[in-house]
């Protein structure tokens, strides 16, 4: 069961979820507004896509996405939905030391 993380009301119009069936993605939130997606990476916090531009995205969202309270409870919901693809995991940490 995919996961929501509730914004405040400023950003009505935006949604935070941790998708079902993304066991094969790196670990990742989608921003969603109306038709729109945009995937910010657990890892590294960084958006994940050149499409939609990141800069439609509002700074204050991704503020509130990226704060300390907020950021660990999606990693650990990554965690629990996905314990075979955890965020701190073996094989990222091998591509980090490849680069």
């Amino acid at each position: 069961m995919a996961y929501a993380l509730r914004l405040p009301k400023k950003f009505k119009q935006w949604k935070l979820k941790i998708r079902d069936c993304e066991t094969v993605e790196p670990p990742h939130v989608t921003l969603l507004r109306k038709t729109q997606a945009w995937r910010i990476d657990l890892r590294t916090g960084e958006f994940m896509d050149a499409e939609p531009d990141p800069d439609d995205v509002p700074k204050a969202l991704v503020k509130v996405v990226k704060g300390a309270t907020n950021w660990q409870t999606l990693r650990d919901e990554w965690d629990s939905m996905y314990p075979e693809n955890p965020i701190d995991s073996e094989e990222a940490n091998e591509e980090e030391s490849d680069e």
